[in-house]
């Protein structure tokens, strides 16, 4: 392999990791519905908790459908 080709890898997966937290941080952000979680109510928080447990849902069920 080439010096080229190695640090294309190294890259590739650092701005692979990078946007995976950044989708996740989207994610709870949206979930939040843009509040801070000390500002929210229990319902408001529990909505919140829900919202991220189906998000991690559908993330799952799009890597096993990708095996497949």
């Amino acid at each position: 392999m080439d010096l080229n080709r190695i640090i294309q890898m190294i890259v590739n997966s650092v701005i692979r990791k990078l946007v995976g937290r950044a989708v996740d941080h989207g994610i709870d952000y949206a979930s939040r519905g843009g509040k801070d979680p000390s500002e929210m109510t229990e319902a408001e928080r529990d909505q919140s908790r829900s919202a991220k447990d189906l998000a991690k849902r559908a993330r799952q069920v799009s890597r096993l459908t990708r095996r497949f």
